[in-house]
């Protein structure tokens, strides 16, 4: 890339942060009540999106081959687990991360 193509491409991605910062400011005004479908949308999507990262995270698991799938299996069990029981996603998400990786890392 060329001097020139670098800061058009810094600048292009300054411009779309910064859009999509201040767009819900400037579509939603302090004054107005949220719309029914942004509201429901803020109910729905974590779950959707925490579904699409275990669909993500198993789809390349075979097993037949390997380990058999156990570390992705204690991890997804963990997941389910500490999520059952604090109710954070957060903190399931990166539980389940950081025992697979132990786990990959260190006994398998």
């Amino acid at each position: 890339m060329t001097l020139t193509q670098q800061m058009i491409t810094i600048a292009l991605v300054v411009l779309a942060t910064m859009a999509t910062r201040f767009l819900p400011f400037l579509l939603f005004p302090a004054g107005k009540p949220t719309p029914a479908y942004i509201r429901y949308l803020g109910k729905v999507l974590p779950a959707a999106v925490f579904g699409l990262l275990v669909i993500y995270s198993l789809k390349d698991v075979n097993p037949l081959t390997g380990s058999h799938g156990i570390p992705e299996l204690l991890s997804l069990a963990l997941v389910v687990g500490l999520h059952q029981w604090k109710r954070q996603m957060l903190l399931s998400i990166a539980g389940g991360t950081v025992c697979y990786m132990l786990l990959v890392q260190l006994v398998f």
